[in-house]
């Protein structure tokens, strides 16, 4: 809502899920915005617009679903020269950490790097870079882990406590901890880069 309300354009929105789409349809239709947001649904694997299409691609904290190199190199095809890619990535805020989080990150998402190589990469796959910055720690804390902090107990009850529910929890509960303790070497860092 807020990149419709600042931009003179149109937003093509895109998720797996159909009721996230029919929530963020409404919502913009709510917020005056209808007219330029138009949200469906797609996969980021197999995206539906024309060669050099668009004007930008914003993704934020999703491109890990098919990796950060990958997501750049197919998805330049889409943007016009000159147009830019606008991503949020988990990064390493520098070359040392505990093992303890190297391990954890290493077996999640292996293409966890520092900043450096993934402008490197932005600049190997024809990509300017013209930005970057860290997110600040409560954008993990209190916009992403809190709201599923909430939905622990919901989620178990609907899926009536099942073995594969507590793991889920499990699992979160190990990576909002490991966050808490370790944010001092890795965050979200925020990647703009222009098409050469």
């Amino acid at each position: 809502m807020t990149l419709a309300k600042n931009i003179d354009g149109e937003i093509v929105a895109i998720d797996l899920f159909s009721e996230f789409i029919k929530e963020l349809n409404l919502k913009a239709e709510e917020a005056g915005v209808g007219e330029k947001v138009k949200g469906i649904e797609g996969t980021m694997e197999n995206l539906p617009f024309a060669k050099e299409e668009l004007d930008i691609i914003w993704s934020e904290g999703a491109i890990y679903n098919i990796g950060f190199e990958r997501g750049i190199k197919e998805w330049k095809k889409y943007l016009k020269v000159g147009g830019y890619i606008a991503v949020s990535d988990v990064t390493w805020l520098g070359v040392s950490r505990p093992k303890e989080i190297d391990e954890f990150w290493s077996m999640e998402y292996p293409q966890i790097d520092t900043a450096s190589n993934k402008i490197k990469i932005l600049e190997k796959n024809g990509y300017s870079p013209v930005g970057y910055f860290v997110l600040k720690k409560e954008s993990w804390l209190d916009n992403y882990y809190k709201p599923i902090e909430e939905h622990f107990n919901s989620f178990l009850e609907k899926h009536k406590y099942s073995e594969g529910a507590k793991e889920i929890v499990k699992g979160h509960k190990k990576e909002i901890e490991l966050y808490k303790k370790y944010y001092d070497y890795y965050n979200y860092g925020f990647y703009i880069a222009k098409k050469l």
